[in-house]
Parts: structure tokens; C-alpha cells; sequence
């Protein structure tokens, strides 16, 4: 049975929520409900062929579990426009899937309209702005860009069945107003730890665990390039330092996860 297969026929118990991880900052969430929640997929090699002549190593190193033709969800959004989280590749396969919902902030909504998604099912979203799509509810959360080629970054507070609150920091550099989501009380927090290309270090990390103290950190965006990766234990260290009441979680690739609330 192919993974997508898996995830659709997988029954996720009340009061809890599925989570699967497929590398780098790509995430599929599903509701008791049945909702099918996806975040910055990358089911491609299109950073390869797309930049063949940037110096730096972009071969991916993740298997890609779902091929983009395979791709089911009901939601399908993005953090920013950067080809490892808006992938053309995967995007350009979804958009004669009228089912589905595409979420993201203004310029990663014209991607979406540039590779053929109709206007009806594109879905602007900003910063403290909320949308909900049957039993989720998504909100805009601050991201400081990390490079002029996007000046439109975001990250997103997820709310699932107005109790569990999981906040994913995208791509971002440091700023104190990421914490801005700590009035929220989230239960996890997914952040990147890689610090290279203006992305969070693991250090910087843990201090933003600090200042939105979930119970829960997971560590993503350091597994899929060479050249832009690091080992997660280091920000598991970095925890115990600046955050030690929150738990670390290093989730496996492919695999379901159940948060429960």
C-alpha cells in the first residue's frame, strides 16, 4: 500500500490528530474528521534542476514517499514561495484536483495562479489572519524573510478541534516577535534548525521555545540538502539549556505521529 493510500485509510482516535513528516518543512495532518491538512510539500527534485548552476549541493538526500501526481489532500498551503516549500513541480500536479483549497501569503498565492490554480481556490492569508476549512483553523503568524527573492514569508498557528494549537515557524530569521503566538498557548512548536541562509539555528530555536514555552519541540528544514543540514541532537542540547520544560520530539520520516488534546 502506497504511503498517500496509508494516510487516507489511517483512523486517527478523537481528541487526537495525525501527523506525518516527508522532510524538510513538509507536513500532512489529519483530523479525526478525515481532514487532510498539508504544508510545504516537496515531492520533487526541482531545486536541482531549477538552480543547476547555484554552488551549493541540492540533491536531495529524503526519498520522495508521495510522487505529486498521488498527492490527496483537502488543503494544501505553503509558508513562502521558495521552491523547497512552494514546489512547482508538486503544485502543478494538484491543480486540476478541484477539491482542493490552496493557502499561503500573497506572493506564494501568485505561484499558485502563475502554474494554473484557479482564483476560486486560492486563498490569500496574512499575518493574524485566520481561515478555517471544516475542523482546522489556520492563522498567519509572523516570519522575517530570509533572502530579497521573498519578502513574503509566514508561518502558520494551526488549531484542531479548538484545543490542539501547533505553530510552525516556516523558514524565518530571528526576530523577538516570532513569541508573538505565546498569548496562544501552543501545544507544539515545529521550527527550523538549520541557521544557515538566515534560517533559525537551533540555539536560536530553543530561545524561541523559551519565549512561547509549548510542551513539545520538533525539529524540521535540516534534513534535505547537503549543504543546508545539521544534526537535530544539537538542538535537542540546546533545549535542555535555554527551554528545559519543553520535551524534544524528532519525529521519523514517513511515519505517523498522534498528538493528542
Amino acid at each position: 500500500m502506497s504511503l498517500i493510500e496509508t494516510i487516507r485509510n489511517y483512523s486517527v482516535p478523537r481528541g487526537s490528530v495525525a501527523t506525518w513528516w516527508l522532510g524538510q518543512n513538509g507536513f500532512i495532518f489529519k483530523t479525526p474528521e478525515g481532514t487532510l491538512l498539508s504544508i510545504d510539500l516537496y515531492l520533487s527534485d526541482s531545486a536541482k534542476r531549477l538552480y543547476p548552476d547555484l554552488p551549493i549541493n541540492l540533491e536531495r538526500q529524503v526519498p520522495i514517499f508521495i510522487q505529486p501526481p498521488d498527492l490527496v489532500t483537502d488543503v494544501y498551503a505553503c509558508t513562502h514561495s521558495h521552491v523547497d516549500h512552494a514546489d512547482p513541480d508538486t503544485i502543478s500536479n494538484l491543480r486540476n484536483k478541484d477539491t482542493m483549497q490552496f493557502v499561503g501569503p500573497s506572493f506564494t498565492c501568485g505561484i499558485y495562479r502563475d502554474l494554473g490554480v484557479e482564483d476560486s481556490r486560492i486563498h490569500h492569508l496574512w499575518p493574524q489572519q485566520e481561515m478555517e476549512f471544516k475542523d482546522v483553523k489556520l492563522r498567519g503568524t509572523f516570519a522575517l524573510p530570509t533572502d530579497e527573492t521573498d519578502l513574503n514569508h509566514m508561518g502558520y498557528l494551526l488549531t484542531f478541534g479548538d484545543k490542539l494549537r501547533i505553530y510552525m515557524t516556516g523558514d524565518t530569521d530571528y526576530s523577538e516577535l516570532l513569541a508573538s503566538v505565546a498569548g496562544d498557548s501552543p501545544d507544539v512548536l515545529i521550527t527550523c534548525i538549520n541557521g544557515n541562509f538566515n534560517n533559525l539555528s537551533h540555539w536560536e530555536a530553543a530561545g524561541l521555545a523559551k519565549l512561547v514555552r509549548p510542551k513539545v519541540a520538533v525539529p524540521c528544514h535540516y534534513d534535505m540538502f547537503p549543504d543546508n543540514a545539521i544534526d537535530p541532537k544539537q538542538f535537542r542540547a540546546s533545549l535542555k539549556l535555554r527551554a528545559p520544560d519543553t520535551a524534544y520530539l524528532e519525529l521519523p520520516h514517513a511515519e505517523p505521529h498522534l498528538f493528542s488534546f
